[in-house]
């Protein structure tokens, strides 16, 4: 998979993309991950990206022909699946969703910053809006993170123990279920018997059990869809 994310702030992806999972499936050549600084496309002498917005108002806007320029480049050397934008309105990130990008071969995400994008940016080259939540960060770039983990842990390959990511919470509809490793008994908090006991079945039952009962708790709407 090829990701291209378009920021303007690029050095922001080196903690998160120089870790964990996502530097694995760099090193396996599993993903490609190449960051676009926006300001590189911009005419103006001073690298300004944005400007004051149509109509007055408070806050600036990102302006539509440093994004468009990029974006045309881009698409002139690959194919793309998505031309995501992170936006606080967009499609809310979710574990479904994540499978389905993750299928994906090629992807652009688009980050924002100031009050937002020009419009016309959204209407003829983004092809999916997502958030990650019904908050508003400074810019995009923390988004673009967050979905990035989200997508390439789960592409086959990336996790050392594949099975692993397939028990997640969320991916069977349902919140996993505790779990606990040694000592057994630490401070007279000991781990449950079941887990002990070596009988795969009751293992198994008393997983399940606990995962809808934590999905009633904490996650309701889940067992309701």
């Amino acid at each position: 998979m090829q990701i291209d994310i378009l920021t303007i702030f690029p050095d922001m992806f080196d903690g998160p993309f120089s870790h964990s999972i996502i530097k694995r499936a760099k090193e396996k050549g599993i993903i490609t991950i190449n960051l676009h600084n926006i300001r590189d496309y911009t005419t103006d002498k001073h690298h300004s990206v944005d400007d004051y917005p149509y109509g007055g108002g408070a806050g600036m806007v990102m302006m539509i022909e440093p994004v468009c320029r990029l974006i045309e480049n881009l698409k002139a050397k690959t194919s793309y699946d998505e031309i995501i934008y992170m936006s606080p309105d967009g499609e809310l990130l979710g574990q479904k969703l994540a499978n389905r990008l993750s299928l994906l071969k090629n992807m652009i995400i688009l980050c924002g910053h100031y009050k937002g994008i020009d419009e016309r940016i959204r209407e003829h080259l983004v092809t999916m809006e997502i958030s990650i939540g019904d908050y508003v960060l400074s810019g995009g770039e923390l988004a673009a993170a967050v979905l990035t983990d989200t997508i390439v842990r789960i592409i086959p390959g990336a996790m050392g123990d594949e099975a692993s990511a397939l028990s997640d919470s969320y991916q069977d509809d349902l919140i996993s279920p505790p779990v606990y490793t040694r000592p057994y008994d630490f401070n007279g908090w000991k781990a449950p018997d079941v887990l002990l006991s070596g009988n795969e079945k009751e293992i198994n039952k008393w997983r399940n059990e606990k995962s809808i009962e934590r999905t009633k708790q904490r996650r309701p709407r889940l067992l309701d869809d």
